[in-house]
């Protein structure tokens, strides 16, 4: 017993001091063949399992059992393998974390040991995985809620008939817009998906009562668990990161950037990850800056990409901005890899803040400032390190674009008008050609200008004496991925046929059509 206390007090001593208020935590890792998320007989503890607190990560022993000095961030949790999956929760989501009491918080009762089942796959790891990105779902009330559900999932819900509407799915920040208290719904739709669901914090979700930054997401750590953290599947490690500095005494209550501890965990993180192995970073604020300020503070994605640099597949996802873009990194943003590194800035599942006129099925139109239709993505990794990207428009089948051209002109007019073609995952480099009946392919030039689609409504909008919808639609702004074509006036009175093709990165040739008529008139 007295060389029992001599250990103890020897190991108290050694630990930090921030530590003393509480004792080591340990744990056990288990597999879980009954489905039952408890040990039973023949269930085994399984050794190398990384389980960690957002800052250290240790690894299970040959029994399945870990110790982990407790930090004072809001959870400890275990990082699924490639090897197996996890049960769900009370709440329908991922059962992968247990909450830690705050440093300082003596009222909050001491924590038991954890104990994560993981479950051995039932079949091979599914080829290629499928991911869905949902970007700022971003309610305001349970109004928006219903839109949410009515738009978004429902139609998920009824196509997967039963099934897993995907292996994974991630929301990209802004779960809900400053209303902590529409957590519980939003979690409840998102268990009718029937897929393991992971969740990024975005500015939305901050606490602004708080002081300062440590306790600024006490209500998404409450639900959703830790902020930043790791998940592997076969085919990618997914790192998810609370990129959101709240700065409450500044000019601007937050900005993009990463916080100490998230570096510790990222350098203990990548040190066991296979350099060629695909890595997907998942956060809410771009890592890029928008034109002319700095909101994503530049150390740190400084710091951040000299990690990412010897790895060979990286993939960058974010969302906040209410736009489709995509944004390939260079060494004038810090990145000096072989390669430019992709980030792709997803497009919102609220489009516009769930704005704009409504349909026939009473859902306003909610596009986004850029023209894209609000939606979500789904993308699809594969074991080579390759993958896909498609954007999906809400209710939209399989539309990638939309036309823009003048139902009239005059027959012999000079050629001023023009056909637009927003193309939703377009980029700099995307080939986009049009034809007139029948005609030969030729060549759209990018454009950057506002969508004049949403323009229009834009000046309806305005022109109106009453309401068009609760909240009008954003005001049109310059969007990346905007084509235009010259309209011939010389071709005959009547209606012309008007197609546009577009060569998508990852779907191939994509199409869409219109038609104009030219009249014969006299002044």
């Amino acid at each position: 017993m007295r060389a029992l206390l001599v250990f103890l007090l020897v190991t108290c001593a050694a630990m930090p001091e921030a530590l003393h208020a509480r004792a080591c935590r340990a744990g056990l890792v288990f597999e879980d063949r009954d489905g039952d998320g408890q040990q039973g007989e023949g269930e085994p503890g399984l050794a190398g399992i990384a389980v960690s607190d957002g800052q250290r990560i240790v690894r299970t022993d040959t029994l399945g059992r870990w110790k982990l000095p407790l930090a004072h961030g809001p959870s400890v949790f275990v990082i699924k393998p490639p090897s197996h999956g996890l049960p769900t929760g009370a709440d329908g989501l991922p059962a992968f974390w247990r909450p830690l009491p705050r440093r300082g918080d003596e009222s909050a009762p001491d924590v038991d040991c954890a104990a994560f089942a993981l479950r051995p796959r039932a079949a091979p790891a599914p080829e290629p995985l499928k991911v869905l990105l949902m970007g700022d779902p971003q309610p305001k009330t349970l109004v928006d809620v219903v839109y949410y559900e009515r738009d978004i999932v429902a139609p998920l819900v009824v196509a997967a008939d039963g099934n897993p509407v995907a292996d994974l799915g991630l929301t990209l920040g802004d779960v809900v817009s400053d209303d902590a208290s529409l957590y519980p719904r939003m979690i409840e739709l998102t268990a009718r998906l029937r897929t393991p669901w992971l969740h990024a914090a975005g500015n939305h979700d901050l606490d602004f009562q708080a002081m300062g930054d440590v306790r600024s997401l006490d209500s998404f750590h409450r639900h959703f668990g830790p902020d930043t953290f790791a998940w592997e599947e076969p085919q990618a490690s997914f790192i998810v990161l609370d990129d959101v500095i709240y700065q409450p005494r500044a000019g601007k209550p937050y900005i993009g950037g990463l916080r100490r501890e998230q570096f510790f965990f990222l350098e203990a993180y990548l040190a066991t990850v296979p350099r060629d192995r695909r890595l997907v970073l998942v956060a809410h604020i771009p890592f890029f800056d928008e034109p002319g300020r700095e909101t994503f503070r530049q150390s740190d994605r400084e710091r951040l990409f000299a990690m990412l640099e010897p790895f060979e597949n990286v993939l960058l996802l974010t969302a906040h901005g209410h736009v489709q873009r995509h944004y390939r990194h260079g060494p004038a943003d810090g990145w000096h890899g072989s390669e430019p590194l992709h980030e792709y800035n997803v497009g919102a599942a609220c489009g516009g803040y769930w704005s704009g006129e409504k349909d026939a099925d009473g859902i306003p139109d909610a596009r986004m400032s850029d023209g894209t239709p609000n939606g979500y993505a789904r993308a699809e990794f594969r074991s080579d390190g390759s993958y896909g990207l498609f954007w999906q428009v809400a209710r939209g089948g399989d539309a990638a674009m939309h036309l823009h051209a003048p139902r009239v002109l005059r027959t012999g007019s000079y050629p001023a008008a023009g056909v637009y073609a927003n193309v939703y995952m377009g980029e700099a480099d995307t080939r986009v050609e049009f034809r007139i009946n029948q005609g030969p392919w030729r060549p759209m030039a990018r454009t950057d200008e506002p969508d004049p689609a949403l323009r229009r409504e834009n000046l309806l909008d305005d022109a109106t004496s009453i309401l068009r919808g609760y909240d009008r639609l954003p005001e049109a702004e310059a969007t990346t991925h905007l084509w235009r074509a010259t309209l011939p006036t010389d071709l005959g009175d009547g209606d012309h046929a008007v197609e546009v093709r577009a060569f998508d990165r990852w779907r191939g040739e994509v199409r869409a059509s219109t038609t104009y008529r030219l009249v014969d008139a006299s002044p």
